[in-house]
């Protein structure tokens, strides 16, 4: 899997025949949609904490503070690829003319993106990138996140690195993203430790199918065959973590997402790091492009770089990119709590109330 991307503004025009946001109308579950004010939001799951919690109501504020009278249409497709599809479909069908999709099965949703396209519906790929002609894409720099946890795991194997020996648990094979973490986690550890000596993806990114996978890991390679853990997410970190203190083994693993459950092993000092990835840049530059489509703006100031797809098909797509950072103990504080992501209280509950207090977390 390959993809270009090309430094550089994109003058793109993005012709489409909506007028500017009018007055909404109807309940927000019904309607015909079609008119120029509504906008579809399809999340791909819930059982990561961040897509209900953060990237719904961020998108669907920052909408609303561009277009009072905009509506947005909003589904989650709870990891089933199918049920997606018929939420994407029915938006067609209702006349919504602006989709933003963060798709479950990347590959699965190229058919519905090519059938929208031909009734002149724009689709904008959040967090993850779909197949097909989508008009904008909004997500991180996926490899160079990997790149991060890698380098994160090194570093706290510390001057052992170059003798460890690590467990790979890597993210869901239909996520188009989990590819570039696996890709960007090699290039580190392949490296910089002795040898990746137990690997495996995770369909869904199920925390129980990870403590399954490192129960099994265990059992391969024994309790003292591996030094480290790269857990491509915190949700699956959590699942690792459970499987490890039941055999009693103690070795960094690190995650991503940086889930309030993950953040408090992490102060704990059961889960090493996570990765913070500032969602409400991305949520909100992706309701901005969505608006700006529904209008018939352009977007090229909002997506200044080119991507192509995974399968090279779909070239020049305009793109937003934004950068990741490493959470650790240390910098929870200058990260999480600075930028409102957490509260303090919210973190520091009374089970981890001494950890934080050791932490300077106050």
């Amino acid at each position: 899997m390959t993809r270009r991307i090309v430094i550089g503004t994109a003058a793109v025009s993005m012709a489409v025949s909506l007028a500017a946001c009018g007055k909404a109308g109807g309940d927000k579950d019904s309607g015909s949609g079609g008119d120029g004010k509504t906008i579809g939001l399809l999340l791909p799951e819930n059982k990561t904490t961040r897509y209900e919690t953060f990237d719904r109501p961020i998108m669907e504020a920052k909408i609303k503070a561009l277009c009072a009278d905009c509506e947005v249409k909003y589904n989650n497709a709870a990891q089933d690829t199918e049920t997606q599809k018929k939420q994407f479909d029915a938006l067609v069908t209702q006349g919504v003319k602006v989709i933003i999709l963060d798709t479950v099965d990347y590959k699965a949703a190229k058919s519905w993106v090519q059938q929208a396209a031909k009734k002149d519906v724009k689709v904008v790929a959040y967090d993850r990138l779909a197949e097909g002609p989508i008009s904008a894409y909004v997500s991180y720099d996926n490899e160079k996140i990997g790149q991060l946890q890698g380098e994160a795991l090194v570093k706290a194997l510390g001057a052992k690195a170059k003798d460890s020996n690590v467990v790979m648990i890597n993210g869901s094979p239909t996520d188009p993203n989990a590819p570039f973490f696996k890709r960007g986690a090699h290039s580190v550890l392949d490296k910089q430790v002795k040898k990746v000596v137990y690997e495996q993806d995770i369909p869904d990114w199920s925390a129980d199918e990870a403590n399954k996978k490192m129960g099994a890991a265990i059992d391969s390679l024994g309790k003292d065959g591996f030094q480290g853990v790269y857990s491509a997410n915190d949700g699956m970190a959590g699942g690792i973590i459970t499987a490890l203190k039941k055999q009693g083994v103690k070795v960094p693993v690190g995650g991503q997402d940086s889930e309030l459950a993950g953040l408090q092993r992490v102060i704990a000092g059961e889960q090493t790091f996570s990765i913070y990835k500032q969602i409400k840049p991305e949520a909100e530059t992706t309701a901005e492009i969505a608006v700006r489509l529904l209008k018939g703006e352009k977007i090229d100031d909002l997506a200044p770089i080119k991507v192509d797809s995974l399968s090279g098909e779909f070239k020049g797509t305009p793109s937003k990119l934004y950068d990741a950072s490493v959470v650790t103990k240390e910098n929870i504080a200058s990260t999480i709590v600075a930028d409102k992501v957490y509260k303090v209280e919210e973190i520091c509950t009374a089970q981890y109330k001494a950890a934080c207090d050791a932490a300077g977390i106050k």
